[in-house]
């Protein structure tokens, strides 16, 4: 069944992004965003639409649901990541305080007037935010699953308050509506760049993280199994950590502090894959892609002509399923 998954799930993501591309007040057809698409990468001499249309296709739609598959797949495998990482399967980039870390950084570097360098500053707050929450974990006896979460839950609180505080004392009229929407999560507006700078480090981090598949495998049964298989277990963690923090901060510094995506996914996937890792990583890419797609598209077209931060959805989608493994995890311990 896994073998005819993947070629699966890789065409859903992409019949998605074409009834995606057609979802929105403008009247455009599957055959139309096909036609844009190939006049811009020059297989047609001329555009059958007219320049509008063909402007709302390329440069209004496409960005955004290529965003929102880069995404998607990029919150996707930092929570597949972490959770083995962690031993934790509560474990992901919103709830480990990444996300928050990331948020308060991008709105720091905001305030700064460093708007060029804004997904650094996420960057820097989701490392920091990460090495916070780990450090404080160890610094109560250990790092295990709980004091994990419990340490996340505390950084990410932390976070969340500073930049509230932030946003209240500096930000004015229509900034401060324009700020709390890009914290609740939000692909509006994206553009050709962001999108780019997404998959650029979707490119980067990609071929590390399924290179490190195996590893992750012997990260289940502890530290020294996995050295004792010779894995360099502290130079493995600080790499795929690294390249964690850089995967949520540059999707937080674009789309904002999107929760749930990289914890629901990987657990839903592995219901069909299992739970070895060169299996599980790649098909929660695509899945974690899908969804991102599917509660993108219900955000900005529910409720029309407003736009729901789609935070909202992937909160009230992933909240319940928070929960039940919530409780399963509190059986298993």
């Amino acid at each position: 069944m896994t073998r005819v998954l993947l070629p699966l799930l890789f065409m859903l993501t992409l019949l998605a992004a074409i009834v995606a591309i057609t979802i929105g007040p403008a009247d455009i057809t599957p055959s139309d965003a096909l036609a844009v698409i190939a006049y811009k990468l020059g297989l047609l001499p001329e555009s059958p639409l007219s320049a509008l249309r063909t402007a709302i296709i390329w440069d209004l739609r496409l960005p955004r649901v290529l965003a929102a598959i880069g995404t998607g797949a990029g919150l996707a495998l930092a929570g597949t990541v972490m959770q083995a990482l962690t031993r934790n399967p509560l474990a992901d980039p919103y709830l480990l305080g990444l996300s928050s870390g990331a948020a308060l950084g991008a709105v720091i570097f905001m305030l700064l007037g460093w708007t060029l360098v804004l997904s650094f500053g996420a960057f820097i707050g989701s490392l920091a935010a990460l090495t916070l929450a780990l450090t404080i974990s160890k610094l109560l006896g250990g790092t295990t699953p709980s004091r994990a979460i419990l340490a996340g839950i505390c950084i990410s609180a932390l976070a969340t308050a500073a930049t509230s505080f932030l946003i209240f004392w500096s930000a004015t009229g229509d900034s401060y509506r324009e700020i709390l929407s890009w914290l609740m999560g939000s692909l509006a507006g994206t553009t050709w760049p962001e999108t780019g700078l997404i998959f650029a480090v979707l490119v980067v981090s990609v071929p590390i993280i399924l290179h490190a598949g195996k590893a992750l495998d012997a990260f289940a049964f502890g530290d020294i199994a996995a050295a004792s298989l010779g894995i360099d277990v502290p130079r493995l963690r600080f790499s795929l950590l690294a390249v964690t923090a850089l995967l949520t901060g540059i999707m937080v510094s674009i789309g904002g502090a999107i929760g749930f995506v990289g914890l629901v996914v990987p657990h839903v996937v592995r219901l069909a894959t299992g739970p070895r890792h060169r299996l599980l990583l790649p098909h929660a890419a695509l899945c974690g892609a899908i969804f991102m797609l599917c509660t993108d598209t219900a955000a900005r077209t529910l409720f029309e002509p407003r736009e729901l931060p789609v935070g909202i959805i992937t909160a009230l989608l992933g909240a319940p399923i928070f929960l039940v493994v919530l409780m399963r995890y509190r059986r298993l311990t």
